[in-house]
């Protein structure tokens, strides 16, 4: 069974064989075999795929392929194999009107699970963990790349040709990418760093490279080996905004990366929050995947996600700084599920839902670290990892990971792990009032503090829950909030508490959770201006 993209000319090439299926306008065609393969035995098949412009589009047309930049993924150069039932009619009115009962968005989750963990999401089953080599040739002054180390380069005429090999068996997920390039090169360890660039784009470069040691450093030291060896950033044309992780291999906008103006080295650096998290993808997909259900992407974009925010943290080592990283991850999600169309679900059971996987899956494993410590969060991760690296199906899924994490969680904190992962939960703090007194030297400031905890449902229903959290309070000493003098972290399990902090600096503003480390809608009102006693 292949799926083919009507925009290239594919043949086929397979031994003892037929066609006995073919549909031009769905772009779907079978091949039957004479004799059924046996358990272990292999059929060599040849495709020959090409992409041939002829005259000139309406619109900008493809921009895979360019004279300088060009950059192809297996599933734009190769049909895709078996079935795929992300193409199904997936609209409820549309499938409706064809008599179709509504399509489920992802599998539900299954603890334990069964044949239904045999399949991953990335490759829908059509592979596992595989060895790929590439042989590719691209004009004689330009530089052509694929997964893997590079085994052999030579010229043929006016072609220049490479040829690339994985360093470890990985999942089917490959890009192919040729353009003019300078390379910078670097080594951290064993690992070959790489950066492949325009000659006019060289202003990150340094920041670059930096970042990819950071990260791998962080990454091996918290989560265990990387396994190959390189880890190249190479860039593409702004025809697209966005990174992306194949097996040691990283292509990178040059719209976001290369050409973004970091003359500011005090503010927040997006390169190394970027390049952070696809080479945490290097260990949250390229090592362990999951399996094909509700969940899956917990494993892989929330722990990326995650990872990249550990490295921001250890690198800034200041938590005002680190607001500004979360308030991104926190308006990704509070903004996401305003416009869900179908339901949202907790996070263990995240439906490929870029706004919960990315937004509210990294905030809730960064909390989570805040309150148990990163050293317990990252045990979980690391022993979840060993038990799953490049391990044949079946494939894990969330509750898998949560196995791991359960009993490294305190008893006062076990129910963050229903708060965070299994509920969708929402908090309302209020500062109702703040009052500083002066006692030898030092203030004493009074929070009265306004609480509520609520559930929600699929639907966004929200019903009231018992309080029984713990939440920082703390003081400012600016009108920025951002020289934060002190913070306590105190129980709260009535809807109005007062306590009182006691400080050595004047402060100016008192606020819950200074540090914005709990996911809540309003923020506002947390903080005020502290009123002094006469």
């Amino acid at each position: 069974h292949f799926n083919l993209d009507e925009s290239w000319k594919t043949e086929f090439t397979i031994p003892n064989s037929k066609m006995v299926f073919n549909d031009d306008y769905l772009g779907y065609t079978i091949y039957q075999l004479d004799k059924p393969l046996a358990i272990g035995d292999s059929v060599l098949i040849n495709i020959k795929n090409s992409y041939v412009t002829k005259g000139f589009g309406n619109g900008r047309g493809n921009t895979s392929i360019v004279n300088n930049g060009t950059f192809l993924n297996s599933f734009g150069v190769l049909p895709g194999f078996g079935y795929n039932s992300g193409v199904e009619l997936s609209d409820k009115f549309d499938r409706k009107k064809y008599g179709l009962k509504p399509k489920k968005r992802t599998p539900d989750l299954e603890d334990p699970c069964g044949d239904h963990c045999m399949v991953n999401y990335l490759s829908d089953g059509v592979a596992d963990w595989v060895n790929m080599e590439t042989v590719i040739s691209t004009s004689s002054d330009q530089v052509a790349i694929a997964p893997g180390s590079l085994v052999k380069e030579w010229t043929e005429g006016e072609r220049r040709y490479f040829n690339y090999k994985v360093d470890h068996p990985s999942q089917l997920f490959l890009m192919f990418m040729s353009a003019e390039y300078e390379v910078a090169r670097d080594k951290v360890n064993d690992v070959d760093i790489e950066i492949y660039y325009d000659k006019k784009h060289d202003f990150n470069i340094d920041k670059m490279i930096d970042a990819v040691r950071r990260s791998i450093a962080y990454y091996e030291a918290n989560f265990g080996k990387y396994y190959h060896k390189q880890a190249r950033i190479i860039e593409f044309p702004r025809y697209a905004t966005f990174a992306q992780a194949f097996p040691g291999t990283m292509p990178y906008s040059e719209s976001f990366g290369f050409i973004t103006n970091l003359e500011d080295e005090e503010g927040n650096n997006v390169i190394d929050a970027v390049i952070a998290h696809e080479m945490a993808h290097q260990w949250w997909a390229h090592q362990e995947v999951s399996a094909d259900m509700q969940g899956g992407t917990m494993l892989t974009e929330s722990f990326s996600e995650y990872s990249s925010l550990m490295v921001m943290k250890n690198d800034l080592n200041d938590d005002m700084r680190m607001t500004k990283f979360l308030k991104y991850d926190y308006d990704r999600y509070l903004r996401g599920r305003t416009r869900e169309t179908q339901k949202e679900v907790p996070l263990y059971k995240v439906e490929n839902q870029g706004y919960i996987h990315y937004g509210k899956g990294s905030i809730v494993l960064y909390t989570l670290q805040d309150y148990i410590g990163e050293d317990r969060v990252n045990q979980a991760l690391k022993s979840f990892l060993e038990e799953y690296r490049y391990k044949e199906p079946p494939y894990p899924t969330s509750m898998d990971f949560l196995r791991h994490l359960e009993p490294l969680v305190p008893d006062s904190m076990k129910y963050l792990v229903d708060d965070l992962f299994k509920n969708i939960t929402l908090y309302d703090y209020r500062l109702a009032d703040a009052k500083m007194k002066e006692e030898n030297g030092q203030y004493a400031v009074t929070f009265e503090i306004e609480a509520q905890k609520m559930y929600a449902d699929t639907l966004g229903n929200e019903a009231p829950a018992e309080l029984h959290e713990w939440v920082d309070v703390g003081v400012f000493a600016d009108e920025d909030k951002e020289d934060l003098i002190d913070y306590k972290r105190i129980f709260i399990d009535n809807e109005m508490t007062e306590y009182t902090l006691l400080v050595d600096r004047k402060p100016l503003k008192a606020a819950i959770d200074p540090r914005r480390v709990v996911i809540e809608r309003v923020i506002k009102d947390n903080v005020k201006t502290i009123k002094e006693n006469e």
